[in-house]
Order: C-alpha cells, then structure tokens, then sequence
C-alpha cells in the first residue's frame, strides 16, 4: 500500500503555508509516495507544487485536481510539461471536472456534457504531451479556431508522452473513462464494503482498452485518526459528513452524496442533506449514524483503523491519501509518520 499526502484542501487559502513546506518535506524523507495539491476556489493547485518542487527530491508531485473549466486544454498540457520538466519527471497530472457551482458560478463555463468533456480534454492534453501538432475537431473543442488566422502549433517543450495521468471521477461512466484512459484514479466517497458499486465500473473500462485492472493507481482519499475514545471521535467526524452530503455541491447536484446513495445510504444521504440545505445544520450532523461515520473514515483505535487499512486493500485500492490531523507544525509531522507506521506494518 502506497501513500499519498493532501496538501491543504480545495479550500486552502494559505495560513500556516511554511508549516505546510515543512510537512511535505518531512513526508519526502519518509519515503511517502505523493503529495496532492487541490483546488476549488481557494490557493490554485499548481503554484504551490511548483514552490515544493526544488524543496523535495523524490516525492511524486500532482495536481489533486485541476479544473478542466478553468483552463483550455493547451494550457493544462504546457503547465503539465512545465512542471514535469521543473520536478525531474516527477510531476502527476490529476484532472476533474468539478461541480455546477463552481464551473458556473466562478468560472463562467456551461456545465453540460462533463464525460464527453472530460474525454476530448484528454485527448488534446495527451496530444500536446506527445509532442503532436494540438488540434481537436470539436464538438466542445475546435482547434485551431476556425476562420481565422491560428494555426496548428506543437509545443515547444520536450514531449513526455508517458506522463502519468490521475482522474477524480465519481460517477458510473466517469469511472469507465477512468479505466480506459487514465494511469490511476483520485477516488473519495469510497467505502471498501461496496467497492462493488466503483471498481466493477473502473475495470470495464481498462479492458475496453485493452488493460487491466492491475494497471492503474487506485487512490482513495483516507481521514485517518487514531483515539481510543471512539464514540469521541465519531462524534467529531459527524459534522464533517453532514456537510459532505449536505454542502458538496447543489441541492440539486451533489456527487458525493450521489456515490454515498450508490453505497447503500440513500435514505440517510437524502435526510441529511434535506436537513442541510433547510439550514439545520447541528440536526443534519445528528442524522448521520455511527456506522456510517466509521465506515466513510478510517478513525477510532489503533486496532480499528488497522481493519479499515485492510479493509481498503483487500477492495483493491493501492494507494491511500491522507491528511493528518492534530493542530501545529510538529504535531501534524508526528501524525504522518504514525501513520506511515501503521500502513507500513498492515502492509
């Protein structure tokens, strides 16, 4: 089992930062494989990967996600280039297509058609990469733009046709185009005890292209907290998955509390998200049962969060992103490497 390290959130506005450098570079010593840098409408994703890079010597460096919205496909390939050329060839490329709220509301683009989107939008990205002429006949992308005077242009940066390529997906067919086309998956929302619902989507598309499951990263995004007092730390995370289901997007598009309904909580997504979006906030936190908690985290003792461990293993993934939590520079380095112990020795 592999480990990856998130870099603040989607909401990171960059208090605390040089703790934040301090934290990856002591994940680098220990040997932690990756360190995901996110986005929403906070610190963008790219900036601060390139700040580490020099800072870091092996550490596997990406973008945990880029919004394709916010960016044309050429200039996501020349970023990507860019910051694989900076870091040694150790930048990753990982790709989203976000949510209506933001798409819409920060970046002005439609929503519509994300699969279809997301498809082309690799397809001209891996172009560029491979050091083709970036030309793309649409629908969503036409290039170059036609009547006018651009022309088909290669970049000029050294093609890196092998780069590696993540995409955080959510949905069935999203999930397919995963397997088909990408070198590994940002997961979140999984539980591993309905793994049924995710990985079977996931391998249908790898053997459509001809792979195999075993050929991709499966990542998944791991709360890790060990307490001794359980009901505590359960208490603690309901919060948290009240505004997952009921926050993460719009009452009317939500997509992790899609993939928790998909898991087999439907009935408990919807209450809490109808408690949510009315403005009951401590009652939506309330709805959420025990069981979910720790099955939707990896928390509670030492013993159970060992199960969860082997519990996400045995569903397949091979990688677990984490975030440690405990506030300050050297509580948040002693909790990763606890951590980096415990997976260590599951493993």
């Amino acid at each position: 089992m592999r480990i990856g390290l998130s870099i603040g959130s989607a909401y990171y506005d960059g208090s605390h930062w040089e703790d934040l450098v301090e934290l990856v570079k002591a994940a680098d010593r220990m040997g932690v494989d990756f360190a995901w840098s996110a986005e929403a409408w906070g610190m963008d994703a790219v900036a601060p990967l390139a700040y580490l890079a020099p800072l870091t010597e092996r550490i596997r460096l990406g973008t945990g996600i880029m919004q394709i919205s916010a960016r044309t496909p050429a200039m996501t390939a020349m970023t990507a280039l860019t910051l694989s050329r900076l870091t040694g060839d150790r930048f990753c490329l990982g790709l989203g297509v976000s949510g209506p709220q933001v798409v819409e509301g920060l970046h002005g683009e439609p929503f519509a058609q994300p699969l279809g989107r997301l498809r082309e939008y690799i397809e001209i990205v891996r172009r560029a990469t491979r050091g083709e002429r970036i030309t793309s006949d649409g629908p969503h992308y036409v290039l170059p733009r036609p009547g006018g005077e651009g022309k088909a242009l290669r970049s000029s940066l050294p093609p890196r046709p092998d780069l590696p390529l993540y995409l955080a997906t959510l949905g069935p067919r999203m999930l397919e185009l995963t397997g088909e086309v990408a070198d590994g998956w940002l997961g979140t929302s999984f539980i591993p005890e309905a793994a049924d619902v995710v990985i079977p989507h996931i391998r249908a598309g790898a053997e459509r292209a001809g792979r195999s499951l075993s050929d991709l990263d499966l990542q998944i995004n791991a709360t890790i907290e060990i307490d001794d007092d359980v009901d505590a730390v359960v208490a603690r995370y309901k919060p948290m998955a009240a505004f997952t289901l009921g926050a993460m997007g719009s009452p009317k598009t939500n997509f992790y509390n899609a993939a928790y309904t998909r898991a087999g909580w439907g009935d408990m997504a919807a209450d809490v998200q109808a408690r949510w979006v009315s403005g009951d906030k401590e009652g939506a936190a309330a709805a959420v049962p025990d069981e979910f908690v720790l099955q939707a985290f990896m928390i509670g003792d030492e013993p159970m969060v060992r199960d969860r461990i082997r519990a996400m293993a045995a569903a397949g993934i091979t990688t677990l992103r984490v975030a440690p939590t405990g506030g300050g520079r050297d509580a948040a380095i002693a909790g990763l490497e606890r951590i980096v112990d415990l997976i260590a020795s599951v493993a």
